[in-house]
């Protein structure tokens, strides 16, 4: 089997839950570490599935490695390769298929609501979850693009995740979360949180630590579900 191909922007940000469930799944996974600026390959059919992970970045930037990822999509996504994205990720899905991503009403940041979508394809992705605690880290947001289902929305965010073609997830929220991560992230964010801390979104350090791992137990659960209907679409050859 070809390997999933996993886009790293920061260190901080990487694989987190994913690599645990493809370990378990037995898919193997080729980590492209952008942040040490690694090559973005060109050819999506080398890989099973292209997954591409958050970073505090925009993909409004003028990065060069942004607009050859979003090359990289829309070959995948034509090729009928599923793609996956995480916060940024699926921030440079929206933008490769010619959908806009801008400034979302407030920051979100930490624990909350999010709510799936009255529809088939999203019973299909969430297993018939009606809601769960989604972590969040965002201050932008993505316009869905043409023939994108909408799977999800929270309190301040209306985009929160959508599918297209059965295959492709793009997720605002952060379903890949683990410990670590959120220890990093609120340490190595807490000047945005502080200059943040006008927003009803916005969650101090201890409020998302505090009691964290049966959150990330339910949270895991959930991902499971998503990542599960996922891998179906891969290339098992």
């Amino acid at each position: 089997m070809k390997p999933v191909a996993i886009f790293r922007h920061i260190p901080s940000e990487g694989a987190g839950y994913l690599s645990v469930f493809l370990d378990r799944h037995e898919i193997p996974t080729e980590l492209i570490r952008v942040d040490e600026s690694a090559a973005i390959p060109t050819d999506p059919r080398l890989y099973s599935g292209l997954v591409f992970m958050g970073g505090s970045m925009s993909v409004n930037d003028p990065l060069p490695w942004i607009e050859q990822s979003l090359a990289l999509i829309r070959a995948a996504i034509a090729a009928d390769i599923p793609v996956l994205g995480h916060c940024l990720g699926g921030q440079l899905i929206s933008k490769a298929l010619g959908a806009a991503v801008t400034r979302n009403p407030v920051k979100e940041i930490g624990w909350g609501e999010a709510y799936a979508s009255n529809n088939d394809s999203a019973r299909a992705w969430l297993d018939g979850l009606a809601h769960f605690t989604a972590f969040h880290w965002h201050g932008e947001t993505f316009a869905l693009p043409p023939e994108a289902v909408h799977l999800l929305s929270s309190d301040y965010c209306e985009n929160q995740a959508y599918a297209l073609n059965g295959r492709h997830l793009a997720l605002q929220c952060h379903v890949e979360m683990t410990r670590d991560m959120i220890d990093a992230w609120c340490k190595n964010g807490l000047g945005e949180i502080e200059a943040a801390r006008g927003s009803p979104a916005v969650q101090t350090p201890d409020k998302m630590q505090t009691g964290m791992q049966p959150r990330l137990n339910a949270l895991n659960q959930v991902a499971d579900r998503l990542y599960s209907y996922w891998i179906k679409g891969l290339n098992r050859s």
